[in-house]
């Protein structure tokens, strides 16, 4: 029998088009081996900006091995709504919402659940993009 398998991760942003990019960065990123699932979840049920709360929910579904869900929000509603979903216990178990900057915590996040480590570890990936320097 095998373990549960590498932790997920969620891709949330108002945007559909933002959501798949980051999340085909991230997967471009991290490519060398397997990848952590990672699931976009942009964009209202018809199309425009926004953040809808059926689309987070099966995102965290998809991706939901057994090891745990790092849900990555843009900014404002979609970070609301995430809060919301947990509160409402609307998401896996062990879901949580990371505090991070959306690209490079996505790019982050991928990396460190790709290579097998535990939701706390993903979340601290992604967390210390916060750190990164561009100058």
């Amino acid at each position: 029998m095998t373990g549960p398998g590498p932790v997920g991760i969620v891709l949330v942003s108002h945007s559909a088009e933002v959501a798949e990019s980051v999340a085909a960065l991230a997967r471009g990123l991290a490519a060398g081996g397997p990848l952590a699932p990672v699931a976009a979840a942009g964009g209202t049920a018809d199309g425009r900006l926004g953040t809808d709360a059926e689309r987070i929910m099966a995102a965290a579904r998809e991706v939901d091995g057994g090891a745990g869900v790092a849900l990555l929000a843009d900014l404002g509603s979609s970070v609301l709504t995430v809060k919301a979903l947990l509160v409402e216990d609307e998401l896996p178990e062990q879901s949580r919402l990371v505090d991070a900057p959306f690209v490079e915590g996505a790019v982050a996040a991928v990396v460190a659940a790709s290579a097998g480590a535990p939701l706390a570890a993903v979340e601290a990936a992604a967390a210390e993009a916060y750190s990164y320097r561009k100058h």
